[in-house]
């Protein structure tokens, strides 16, 4: 197991606050804040630390399976692509946007597994970012494999398909218990759903989703955002509606107009967009 802090090699943009936001902004659940600009969590079976240092980025993988520099770029989005696509944003035209581009540089969407990311978000409806932690790492505990003194991987659907609605109910998922437990069941009766969502184009994996339970709209935009690199999702919680009102007047709008606008108005990357405006209104509060 290595214990020397590497130095990511591939070209970035981040800042302090910007990784920061990545990681504990609320698109993933699995980090946390350790020491003073460092940040631990798991990828998959690997516990990683990242550190922030003389405005660079460094990586140190502490415990679990191998992971390579390759694998923790691909994680974080590092390279062209994402330059690319900030670029292709219209920040320049867009006051709004221009401002929160410019205070939360570097910020990414992370490219986590999407069995993992499904759970969560099924989970997240009307909790905190701290709840929803607290109820993913009783789930990991319960079920998933202990990778490190107190880190828990997410355990894979087959683990949770026998868990009763009651036990769920005991793990304070509340309402959201039948739909973990009905989403579980549909899974393993469907084995390669989730790898048919990950293929399709956004609007047909998106209606796909929302066949399983406790999955409506917002989630499912959520769920293919952070987890199937399904960029043009556009994902309206309460920060980006209070966004879309305040910033942009759309204030009486139906929500279906409010995401054809995101689609046209910020393009294929309306998600990285939704990520900038979330961040930035959610601070301004």
């Amino acid at each position: 197991m290595s214990s020397r802090w590497e130095k990511i090699g591939a070209h970035h943009s981040f800042s302090l606050i910007g990784i920061e936001e990545t990681l504990l902004g609320g698109q993933s659940f699995a980090w946390s804040s350790s020491k003073p600009n460092q940040w631990v969590g798991l990828i998959r079976q690997s516990l990683v630390r990242f550190k922030w240092s003389d405005g660079q980025l460094f990586w140190l993988l502490e415990s679990g399976e191998k992971i390579t520099e390759e694998e923790i770029c691909h994680y974080l989005w590092l390279g062209d692509s994402y330059s690319s696509a900030v670029n292709n944003l219209p920040w320049r035209s867009d006051p709004v946007l221009g401002r929160a581009v410019a205070q939360y540089s570097g910020l990414r969407i992370l490219r986590q597994p999407l069995e993992e990311v499904l759970m969560v978000f099924i989970l997240s409806s009307a909790k905190s970012i701290p709840q929803i932690k607290q109820l993913c790492q009783r789930v990991y505990k319960l079920f998933g494999n202990e990778v490190a003194p107190g880190f828990y991987s997410f355990p894979g659907w087959s683990r949770l398909k026998n868990l009763k609605e009651e036990e769920a109910r005991k793990l304070g998922m509340g309402y959201r218990a039948k739909y973990l437990v009905g989403t579980a069941q549909y899974l393993s009766a469907h084995s390669g759903f989730l790898r048919e969502v990950q293929s399709l184009p956004y609007f047909e994996a998106r209606s796909k989703l929302m066949k399983l339970p406790g999955v409506g709209p917002k989630v499912a935009d959520c769920i293919l955002l952070f987890g199937a690199e399904k960029n043009e999702a556009f994902p309206i919680d309460t920060w980006i509606l209070q966004s879309l009102e305040k910033q942009y007047g759309m204030r009486g709008w139906k929500l279906s107009q409010m995401e054809e606008f995101a689609r046209i108005h910020f393009g294929e990357h309306a998600g990285l967009a939704q990520q900038f405006l979330f961040s930035y209104q959610r601070n301004l509060a």
